[in-house]
């Protein structure tokens, strides 16, 4: 998995999804607004609010989907 941000985060409208496939080990923050995020083959569903991260544990597509208007980084 590639992704190349400029300084700061993704920009996500309300209702925005990012895929994100075979990000295993990358890391999500939430910097504004929540998002929900699942993995594939996984029972569990996160919501992140601001300033909380996820860790991707699993191979496979990742969604992230804003809540409302959010802005995330992605390590």
């Amino acid at each position: 998995m590639k992704i190349e941000l400029e300084s700061g985060a993704l920009q996500l409208s309300r209702g925005q999804t990012v895929k994100l496939q075979d990000a295993v080990g990358s890391t999500i923050c939430a910097r504004e607004g929540t998002v929900w995020i699942t993995e594939e083959n996984s029972r569990k569903d996160v919501v992140l609010e601001p300033g909380n991260c996820f860790r991707i544990g699993r191979p496979g597509l990742t969604i992230v989907q804003a809540f409302a208007d959010a802005a995330v980084s992605l390590a």
